[in-house]
């Protein structure tokens, strides 16, 4: 039964990048800026991951933490080439566990 749970959240998360994508093409003319937001729980290993992700991209990164201390708003801007390339930071930020894209 898991295994039935996680193609279907492989096929939803298929389909939204999908329509992502499809969106940014029609809608932008690349290459674009871009701004990505993450929400973590607040570490600086998380923090750190996500910045790897973008360490040779010359992205504008910044970051906040919540007035509890409990989660750290990141944003990074950059210029992008193409939707592809919007979407496999988004994939690359996805396996960091905890992180939400908005």
């Amino acid at each position: 039964m898991l295994k039935i749970v996680f193609d279907l959240e492989d096929k939803k998360t298929a389909e939204f990048y999908q329509r992502l994508k499809d969106n940014l093409a029609l809608n932008t003319q690349w290459p674009a800026p871009y701004l990505y937001k993450f929400i973590v729980p607040s570490s600086a290993e998380k923090v750190a991951a996500i910045e790897a992700v973008f360490k040779n991209q010359s992205a504008k990164i910044s970051s906040r933490t919540s007035s509890k201390g409990a989660f750290t708003s990141v944003s990074v801007s950059l210029v992008i080439k193409n939707p592809e390339a919007v979407i496999a930071n988004y994939r690359a930020v996805a396996t960091i566990e905890g992180v939400i894209s908005l």
